[in-house]
């Protein structure tokens, strides 16, 4: 049965199961908002049902009306900031279409890093996160991979963007940094570490620094490129 948001009638209940009574004053949308903004100020931790009512002006019970608890209204903050996944403009075939899934998740989260810790652990996904599955399972449908492979060829490009949101959120420019804070110490070591320094200095020679995102996507989906192959 299709459910009706807001957000699938909280998570995916069933339709029987909503609750009835008087008409709520905030939309599910605001008190998502709320949420999110606490977070984007002072970070996840911030977000508590109290935190979120006072910034609504409302009392703390007022917001079981709209949510059961804190992990269902992390779930919702969740959903509503990865929003929609790209639509399917640009050029077609698997390999594009991954390549925007991916670079667009990256996006999304680098929007929000707290994001990533709602990611980890058992939990409920929501409706955008659901489409976000939908659109990258359905890139691959016309090759030969199997529906797990599929979905470990998506486990592989959303681990690679957490893991390059995770870098991104420690500060800028991660390998410049990284690089500027060895420099000196390469400098003086360079007859250890010979190949780390030579690395180094030809990255910042070439400007090619901090591609670590693409680059990764990219050789992710020549592995799968190859396995089509294979299997072709």
């Amino acid at each position: 049965m299709e459910h009706a948001d807001p957000v699938a009638s909280v998570l995916w209940p069933e339709e029987g199961q909503r609750k009835r009574g008087p008409r709520p004053k905030f939309a599910l949308d605001e008190v998502v908002a709320a949420a999110i903004a606490v977070a984007d100020a002072e970070g996840l931790d911030a977000v508590t049902m109290q935190r979120v009512a006072d910034e609504l002006g409302a009392a703390k019970m007022a917001l079981y009306r709209y949510v059961p608890g804190k992990s269902e209204l992390t779930a919702l903050m969740l959903d509503q900031a990865l929003g929609a996944p790209p639509a399917s403009r640009g050029p077609a075939g698997w390999r594009p279409r991954l390549l925007r899934w991916g670079l667009a998740m990256h996006e999304r989260m680098s929007a929000r890093p707290w994001t990533l810790d709602l990611t980890l652990g058992r939990r409920t996904p929501g409706p955008h996160e659901l489409d976000w599955f939908e659109r990258g399972v359905g890139a691959l449908q016309a090759t030969p991979l199997h529906g797990s492979e599929a979905l470990d060829v998506l486990a592989l490009i959303s681990n690679h963007v957490r893991g390059s949101v995770q870098q991104a959120a420690a500060g800028d420019d991660p390998e410049a940094v990284l690089a500027d804070q060895l420099g000196p110490i390469l400098a003086a070591h360079a007859d250890r570490y010979p190949q780390t320094a030579a690395a180094f200095a030809a990255a910042g020679e070439s400007g090619q620094r901090d591609d670590a995102l693409r680059f990764g996507l990219e050789r992710i989906l020549d592995g799968v490129a190859a396995l089509i192959a294979e299997r072709a």
